[in-house]
């Protein structure tokens, strides 16, 4: 395994951020980490990048245990922090230099990770000038350069716009073909983009661990959103079975229902049995955001 976590445990004070967790994640997984913000995420890759000990329990990276063989973790892994640390003043080939002297890599490493990242465009320019897209590609750059099995991103994305956000996104696509990725975010479309499995933490407590594939599938509650051809009464809606909410906007409703059930066929049903049409009708919440609502609730 390349991760793997056996009831760990973290306090801070009386406070529990990590309850007693365990997982692994196989060789080549990219893995999506995710969680409300104070679940415990941030906690765990410091542990797992040994700048934080556990009070319980045990974790190793590519079979180094995280305490007691702490130098061949940082050896083998490549930790994107959160918040991306970098020297503005210095160049990014500069920077990079620094970096490689650091892990005691050969210099031309340097040119693959710039090559890698994309920065080649860039290459010329002190970190200070570069925007926030390019500075988080510097970060990718500094974790890959040792050329780790494993990296750890912790909020890779943050603050990006939609076409940085894209970009790095296939750039951790890409990498990924290639090494185990174990990263936290809050955005829902990058982990269905970029993510083989997810494991949701909440409370410091593992809620769920499966492929995506599997957990649209545990959503126990289901939006549909219909539109009719013409008005009707709310006592006339209730009596579909299932319902436990519903939003009127006009001829189109907002329904909700506690089914595993795909409700569509039910309300086509119902519409032609009171005379209605169906001008639209869809399932609005299968999807990764609805799981990580429904399980971090």
């Amino acid at each position: 395994m390349s991760i793997e976590v056996k009831n760990i445990t973290k306090l801070y004070g009386e406070q529990k951020a990590l309850d007693s967790i365990s997982f692994s994640v196989k060789k080549g997984e990219i893995v999506g980490f995710l969680g409300p913000n104070g679940a415990g995420k941030s906690t765990l890759m410091k542990i797992l990048t040994t700048y934080l000990t556990a009070n319980e329990g045990q974790a190793s990276v590519n079979g180094f245990d995280v305490v007691s063989e702490s130098k061949q973790v940082q050896r083998s892994v490549g930790y994107l922090p959160e918040h991306n640390p970098l020297y503005l003043d210095l160049y990014i080939r500069e920077y990079l230099t620094f970096n490689a002297d650091v892990y005691k890599v050969h210099s031309s490493r340097i040119d693959e990770v710039i090559a890698l990242t994309g920065l080649t465009p860039e290459s010329h320019k002190k970190i200070g000038q570069l925007s926030k897209g390019y500075r988080q590609r510097v970060g990718l750059a500094t974790a890959l350069l040792h050329n780790p099995e494993v990296l750890i991103l912790d909020e890779p994305t943050t603050g990006l716009d939609p076409n940085q956000l894209v970009e790095i996104r296939e750039l951790i696509k890409n990498i990924g073909k290639d090494k185990t990725v174990f990263l936290s975010t809050h955005i829902m479309q990058e982990v269905e983009a970029i993510c083989d499995r997810v494991i949701i933490i909440n409370k410091g407590k593992i809620v769920t661990d499966n492929t995506i594939e599997n957990l649209v599938h545990e959503v126990t509650e289901q939006i549909i959103e219909v539109e009719f051809d013409k008005a009707i009464e709310a006592s006339l809606i209730t009596q579909i079975p299932n319902i436990t909410n519903y939003i009127q906007q006009g001829n189109t409703w907002q329904l909700t229902f506690t089914t595993t059930e795909d409700m569509r066929p039910v309300i086509f049903d119902f519409a032609q049995a009171n005379g209605l049409k169906t001008l639209q009708l869809s399932n609005k919440n299968k999807d990764l955001e609805s799981v990580f609502r429904e399980k971090t609730k």
